[in-house]
């Protein structure tokens, strides 16, 4: 576990809270008929969670840089573009996350919103890549799960592209095809894990669909790429994530002003 092993990311980034967030990764489940609820929920959860721990930890400005494997890139596109949106006086705590975050991971994620079909293809190879192979029997259910899933992961792109311009992003594609049991191939193609856009990064890492996130040592292939990215971010956030609060905290005040003066006519 690179993330927390005391030779590996902890060695490097001495001054970094490294926090980890679980939730269901189970793509049936994710991509069933109220797929777009259930990824709004781990969206909520994480950032109720995560305000909590800063509130906790007296950390509520600090930087944020999130490292995103498969649909966990999903579910942090969706809870960036909630934080965003709310900035009403009970819940402006919310808004800090967006505030807050300054870089993102993207490890396979699925990003190609614009081609329905595409998604689906995508989705069928997560479930034959993820999914236990005794699950697989219900060959409809499945297919009318990632014709949706497909729907919701382009709603979700939709949502996230107006506010890429405010993060450093780096995106990251499997170089090597994933067992599927009868078959192997790439879970998350290079076009939609790391489509060409300006001002991100991309990059291949060693390893299929699975084992593209996990690093052994520091001299497991791509866990150098990774690990330099967090360095070069957790350097550069400080003083960026600085002045946008300054600004956040100028506009939120403005809001309050206006309502104020709303109410009062």
């Amino acid at each position: 576990m690179w993330l927390k092993d005391l030779d590996l990311l902890p060695s490097n980034l001495k001054n970094s809270r490294i926090l980890t967030y679980g939730y269901d990764a189970n793509v049936t489940a994710m991509f069933g008929k109220t797929s777009s609820d259930r990824i709004l929920q781990h969206a909520h959860t994480l950032i109720a969670q995560l305000v909590a721990d800063r509130e906790l930890e007296d950390a509520t400005q600090r930087p944020i840089i999130f490292v995103c494997h498969s649909l966990g890139g999903i579910v942090v596109k969706r809870a960036i573009a909630y934080s965003a949106s709310r900035t009403s006086k009970s819940i402006q705590h919310v808004h800090s996350i967006y505030v807050s975050t300054f870089g993102i991971l993207f490890l396979g994620t699925p990003h190609d919103g614009g081609n329905k079909a595409k998604l689906a293809s995508t989705s069928r190879r997560m479930i034959g890549a993820l999914v236990p192979s005794k699950i697989l029997d219900t060959e409809g259910q499945l297919l009318d799960a990632v014709q949706e899933g497909s729907e919701v992961l382009q709603n979700i792109t939709d949502m996230f592209v107006p506010l890429m311009k405010d993060f450093h992003i780096f995106l990251f594609w499997e170089q090597e095809k994933t067992d599927m049991g009868v078959t192997q191939d790439y879970v998350v193609e290079e076009s939609s894990a790391a489509p060409i856009l300006d001002n991100t990064e991309r990059a291949g890492l060693p390893g299929d669909h699975r084992n593209m996130c996990k690093f052994e040592s520091r001299t497991s292939p791509g866990y150098r790429l990774v690990v330099a990215a967090l360095l070069r971010y957790s350097k550069e956030a400080p003083e960026v994530v600085s002045r946008r609060w300054k600004h956040a905290v100028d506009m939120l005040n403005s809001k309050r002003s206006q309502e104020a003066d709303e109410l009062l006519r």
